[in-house]
Order: C-alpha cells, then structure tokens, then sequence
C-alpha cells in the first residue's frame, strides 16, 4: 500500500504512515516468524514498505 501511494504526490502523508506502519509491522513480524518462506515474503514486504515511506517523505512527508 505505501509503495502505491508512494507514488502519488498528493497522497504523502498517507504514503509515510503506512510505510513507517509496514516497517515496524515487518519487523516484528521477521521476529516471529517460524519458516524461511515466511522471512522471504516479510522482507519484501518491508522493502516495499520502506520505499513507499521514502517517496512519501520525498514527496513533503508529514508537513
């Protein structure tokens, strides 16, 4: 979700809270995940959610 909205010039701010969301989500879900299929998918995902918070927060962030 944030790495689509990320895109989005006018839709920034809600591209960086999903995305700090996705980040910290991905984390504590590579915490405790069990199988390295698991871990594979969650670091994509985190990926991508680190991605759309960067073009959210190139796009003006919060402000």
């Amino acid at each position: 979700m944030a790495l689509i909205l990320g895109f989005i010039v006018g839709a920034h701010i809600v591209a960086t809270a999903f995305g700090i969301i996705g980040f910290a989500g991905g984390f504590f879900a590579q915490y405790v995940s069990v199988t390295t299929p698991q871990r594979s998918l969650i670091i994509m995902g985190i990926v991508a959610s680190f991605v759309g918070a960067l073009l959210g927060i190139a796009h003006g962030g919060f402000s």
